[in-house]
């Protein structure tokens, strides 16, 4: 008996260590005979990291092995799977749930030292009284300048929990002293939606950038704005839109279909099938509506597209997208990092994947939509090559076909201007919005009494103007550059940037559209004008 007592509860821990094994070698479709077998391939990863971590003869990072093993898994699959490291979660996560808690300014890193471009609408920084041109100097008696902070670190300093409070210094030119302001932090949106306003007396415009948490809110608003404003047509901008939420996608889809629509289908790999059908929800069911699509138009911004092109609704404008029908779903890793993991494919109503193949490999896959620019396919339709065997048929007689991206109804070739790699050097580098800030920082009070509406209908940039950013871009060795052929386009440029750092909210897009030669298109086909672009069905 006193055995048994001595040595009860080292039996009672070895049965509970036991059992806890067993429940981790449990899976609910493993058959008994594997309840005790290993899985070779996982114990060989592990042992391999193992060995590297005790036995290599130089120290090695094995976290960074672990994260080059899971990419190299993963580009063997397909190339939508994809990591995201813990360092990036945050950031990740943040731009798809839709906001972030902070205190609400847009600013540039200007010579090493935080300048706000301007205080977002209604957010808390506008209404402690900051405005543009303002350098933060100081967040709760941190330093927030100098050549060795990175942006990274700055935005940590100004983000914390909500309604939590910071007090920052602001040197403001022409004030004599610096100035002091405490902010309560809240919840500021990333906006998805880019700009909602009327083209024409009938026709809204809506530009929606990604599909977020918070993307069917913004649109929602952003229509119901456009109706009171007298719109019976939409022109839906998914340019340059690389998706995102495919609920969203169906939810924006729902707008503009009847009830009981299909919008898509899903498989997975055990040939399970999941419909979405439109509900009564749809505002915009009786409007006509104009998708505009190009080469980065993706996912949920074709799914969008082929809900409405397969059902017959409304009219699909641009270029062929880009041609990703995979779903993915994120999976948590344990370590703070997570996989996006594809996890079956949708279809479009008539049946169609629109998935571009990649049996040989993301190589092949990313070369093949390069080919696509170097065939000539976005200047002229003739160069679109479709599979005769990937034919589908609409209720209403329409061909169209699967295999790699929406074909639009109405083609409109790529813009030259938007080819100009010294163009999308500039944008990139932000060498326009510098220049602006630094135009503007000369007197912002020239600006005092300019209306939005003033501002994009009136003002006008002089040659003077783009002949001092010339000179400005010769300052910098790094941008030695001439845009000869390319002046009225850096007038628009820059007009659309000073538009975005005064007004904000789709001011840059409501300049910079105005000679946008598909919102051209799409304006008269509003206007009945069949346009010269319109595909053969045939």
């Amino acid at each position: 008996m006193a055995f048994q007592k001595k040595y009860l509860p080292l039996l009672m821990g070895a049965a509970i260590a036991a059992g806890i094994y067993i429940g981790g070698k449990l899976s609910f479709t493993d058959a008994p005979d594997r309840l005790f077998t290993t899985n070779s391939k996982k114990d060989k990863l592990n042992r391999l990291i193992d060995y590297i971590e005790y036995d290599y003869v130089d120290d090695v990072n094995t976290d960074s092995i672990v994260d080059v093993t899971v990419n190299g898994i993963l580009e063997n699959l397909d190339p939508h799977s994809v990591y995201i490291p813990e360092e990036d979660m945050e950031r990740v996560a943040e731009e798809m749930k839709g906001d972030f808690v902070g205190i609400g300014v847009s600013f540039y890193t200007y010579k090493d030292t935080i300048a706000v471009i301007r205080a977002i609408a209604g957010g808390p920084s506008e209404k402690a009284g900051i405005i543009g041109g303002d350098r933060i100097i100081f967040a709760d008696g941190d330093t927030l300048y100098g050549k060795n902070i990175e942006d990274d670190a700055l935005i940590k300093k100004l983000k914390g929990p909500i309604n939590s409070k910071v007090n920052l210094t602001v040197y403001r030119r022409g004030e004599p002293e610096l100035l002091h302001f405490t902010v309560k932090r809240d919840n500021i949106p990333i906006n998805s939606v880019d700009a909602t306003y009327m083209l024409t007396d009938k026709l809204g415009y809506i530009k929606v950038n990604r599909f977020a948490e918070s993307t069917y809110k913004e649109f929602r608003k952003g229509i119901k704005a456009l109706k009171t404003q007298g719109a019976i047509e939409i022109a839906l901008d998914l340019r340059g839109n690389p998706g995102g939420f495919l609920g969203i996608a169906e939810q924006i889809a729902d707008e503009f279909l009847e009830d009981d629509k299909l919008i898509l289908f899903t498989k997975n790999k055990r040939g399970d099938i999941e419909e979405s059908y439109a509900t009564s929800k749809g505002d915009f069911e009786d409007g006509k509506v104009f998708v505009m699509i190009d080469e980065n138009s993706a996912s949920a911004s074709e799914i969008v597209a082929g809900a409405l092109q397969d059902n017959d609704i409304g009219t699909i404008v641009g270029r062929r997208s880009y041609g990703k029908g995979l779903v993915q779903r994120e999976m948590d890793l344990g370590d703070g990092s997570a996989v996006r993991l594809t996890v079956s494919r949708y279809y479009t109503p008539t049946g169609r994947s629109i998935q571009r193949p990649y049996d040989n490999g993301n190589k092949d896959y990313y070369d093949e939509y390069f080919e696509r620019i170097s065939s000539g396919e976005l200047l002229d339709s003739e160069n679109i090559h479709v599979d005769d065997s990937l034919k589908f048929v609409t209720p209403g007689g329409k061909i169209v076909y699967g295999g790699g991206g929406i074909i639009p109804d109405v083609f409109v070739p790529i813009d030259s201007s938007m080819q100009n790699e010294t163009l999308s050097f500039l944008l990139r580098r932000g060498f326009f919005g510098n220049f602006v800030f630094e135009e503007l920082e000369k007197d912002r009070h020239l600006y005092d009494g300019i209306s939005r509406r003033d501002f994009i209908d009136s003002f006008e940039v002089g040659d003077d103007l783009v002949f001092a950013f010339q000179d400005y871009l010769n300052l910098r060795s790094e941008a030695n550059v001439t845009f000869v052929a390319y002046h009225d386009e850096v007038k628009q440029y820059i007009k659309a940037t000073f538009a975005d750092q005064l007004f904000g909210a789709g001011a840059f897009e409501e300049v910079y559209n105005k000679t946008d030669i598909m919102i051209e298109e799409v304006i008269g086909l509003s206007k009945g004008d069949t346009g010269s672009h319109v595909l053969d069905e045939d």
